[in-house]
């Protein structure tokens, strides 16, 4: 009897320090107002990442279009159940729901511009969700930022890493280039989800000298600037995939000083191209106005 006359004492205890502690607490004291539930205030008692959303571009008072004014409940529902009582879920649970059912919450507001193309969108197609490289709760998301963003999408590419430590390739670990110049990651047009119609269109919004128009033009640079560049990174000048002049072979053959890869045949015709590059003579690659050889000179008749 005396074991139990000192449970019940110890419990007692327990009891009043209970009570002393809930009265004393102002957050449970009193219910939250519809307003404190409305903003998101009440909701960062309990969840310590709610207020780092206010500290980022969801929370910017200037903008129209952020949630600031209506709170938690912009993307996951009517609180108010969720508040009687933790057991009941908030109705849109992130942690419990489809790419699709996430993605259709984001483009309730982020529909249009730059994710016009995200319906059949590779990523899309791929199930990859706005949250799969967008981080809500925080004061800056990665993704936005350049220095981080590549290793946001390294997180799948993970092919393409290697690449950007090559010698020859990009600023993009200085954080001078993202992959955000180059591709839309919400879909787009062309192929690669490339920010622009093409491939050419893309890389003329930096190195626009090489748009032209010229008298006489490469034809792979008209068709593709990635037949001989490579955009993400290599090991040989100028981002080619191949070193001179066996790049260059890959295309112009058989003729002349052309068809022979260096002086590995042995022949006399290799001492055009031995440990040189095409471009020594061919400096203007991509287009000019200059003829090739006399030959090919213009002439105007009066």
């Amino acid at each position: 009897m005396r074991a139990d006359a000192r449970v019940d004492a110890v419990l007692s205890a327990l009891l009043a320090c209970g009570a002393l502690l809930f009265l004393s607490s102002g957050a449970l004291a009193q219910s939250p107002s519809p307003e404190d539930i409305s903003s998101g205030k009440y909701c960062a008692t309990c969840h310590a990442n709610a207020h780092l959303v206010w500290a980022g571009k969801h929370g910017t008072k200037a903008d129209a279009r952020a949630p600031v004014s209506v709170g938690c409940m912009m993307c996951h529902g009517d609180p108010t159940e969720h508040v009687k009582s933790p057991a009941n879920p908030m109705p849109k649970r992130f942690s419990k729901m489809s790419s699709a059912e996430k993605n259709e919450v984001c483009l309730a507001c982020h529909q249009g511009r730059t994710r016009i193309h995200w319906q059949g969108s590779k990523h899309e197609r791929m199930d990859v969700s706005c949250s799969s490289c967008h981080i809500l709760h925080a004061a800056n998301d990665p993704i936005r930022d350049k220095l981080t963003q590549a290793d946001v999408c390294f997180t799948c590419h993970k092919d393409i890493r290697p690449l950007i430590n090559r010698p020859s390739r990009h600023p993009i670990r200085e954080g001078m280039v993202s992959c955000s110049d180059c591709h839309n990651a919400h879909g787009s047009v062309g192929p690669s989800m490339v920010v622009r119609d093409n491939v050419n269109d893309t890389c003329y919004a930096c190195h626009m000298e090489k748009r032209g128009p010229f008298i006489r033009t490469h034809q792979p640079v008209q068709e593709d600037c990635s037949i001989c560049h490579n955009p993400h990174g290599t090991t040989n000048p100028n981002l080619l995939k191949m070193r001179q002049p066996w790049l260059c072979q890959q295309c112009h053959e058989p003729t002349s000083h052309r068809g022979t890869a260096g002086s590995l045949n042995g022949t006399s015709s290799g001492a055009n191209t031995v440990a040189r590059g095409c471009a020594n003579c061919h400096t203007n690659i991509h287009g000019t106005n200059n003829p090739t050889d006399l030959n090919n000179e213009r002439t105007f008749r009066r």
